[in-house]
């Protein structure tokens, strides 16, 4: 029985990866060549009297009402033109990164035909670490100045937030730009809905990031992604008992959804846990959906938190 069973398992996974193959395939063959455009450089390497010239070809860089005394201040500032000098160091060129950028958008026109190809703009915005990536159908905004590696000396966040202002994190921080226009908010305000619909978008980063890691995916260290594993079921167990997956307190995004140093259990786990345990187990509920269901991807965006929970099959994994 046990040979059979063997048998089986690597008949499935050679089946899988022969699908995996096909779709790689598939993707390879979609054209895409995207068009970068240095702003960053474009508006620190400029004097202020081309001000007016860079206003004209960069419109939508200047809000109306912004006098010009201010941009003449960041481009002359020595605190930003040190800041200018160190993205430049860390990208003299981007070519490695539109060569991702370009393998990302051949997934994402896999999965979404309809997708419209942008235009790369890489700047160096204000530090604000919400706004790290903007995809905006036609203009794709990437702040260069939060993907210079978590110890620079320009970073006085804390280390929750630090550890993800890395060159690695730039995908994944695209693809969740993209996924707002793709994956409909939660009607219901319950920490299920939002679980599951943060569920939907790591999902979607599984396969349109296939050379990524979860860690990667997520925003967390490895031994986050570890810590979760092994916890797992005590918190799906925590969810349960304290019945909060229907419960619409609005407490509970702060708790387990948005980013925070670490969860809010109220036990003595909290100051081991990642921020964002939440976003993690609506992860395994989408995976487990998919792996029980034959519905498309489109459609399983689309659908509603509590029947894609229902119909998911979910069982934590339990702790050895």
């Amino acid at each position: 029985m046990k040979k059979y069973f063997a048998i089986l398992t690597l008949g499935f996974l050679l089946v899988s990866c022969d699908q995996k193959t096909k779709v790689e395939k598939a993707v390879e063959e979609i054209p895409v060549a995207l068009q970068v455009d240095r702003f960053d450089r474009a508006f620190f390497e400029a004097n202020p009297n081309e001000l007016a010239a860079l206003k004209a070809e960069y419109p939508f860089f200047f809000p109306e009402g912004t006098p010009d005394e201010v941009w003449i201040e960041k481009m002359q500032n020595k605190d930003w033109r040190d800041l200018y000098t160190e993205v430049q160091k860390k990208y003299p060129d981007f070519e490695k990164q539109t060569n991702e950028i370009e393998d990302l958008f051949k997934h994402l026109k896999y999965y979404f035909p309809e997708t419209v190809l942008p235009k790369v703009y890489t700047v160096i915005g204000e530090m604000d670490y919400t706004s790290k990536a903007i995809y905006a159908n036609d203009k794709l905004i990437i702040a260069l100045e939060l993907y210079l590696g978590k110890e620079v000396k320009f970073y006085t966040f804390p280390e929750y937030l630090r550890q993800n202002f890395e060159e690695r994190q730039m995908m994944p921080d695209i693809v969740t730009s993209y996924a707002i226009r793709k994956i409909p908010p939660p009607k219901d305000k319950t920490l299920l809905g939002e679980m599951v619909y943060y569920g939907k978008e790591l999902y979607l980063k599984d396969l349109v990031l296939p050379n990524h890691t979860d860690a990667e995916k997520i925003g967390f260290l490895p031994e986050q992604i570890i810590w979760c594993q092994e916890n797992e079921s005590y918190m799906w167990r925590f969810f349960i008992e304290e019945s909060l997956l229907f419960s619409s307190d609005s407490k509970l995004p702060n708790r387990f959804i948005n980013v925070a140093p670490f969860s809010k259990f109220y036990l003595e786990i909290d100051n081991e846990s990642p921020g964002r345990v939440g976003q993690w187990v609506g992860w395994q509920i989408v995976r487990s959906f998919m792996e029980n269901n034959e519905v498309s991807l489109q459609d399983m965006l689309k659908m509603e938190a509590k029947e894609l929970f229902e119909k998911s099959k979910y069982k934590p994994k339990k702790n050895e």
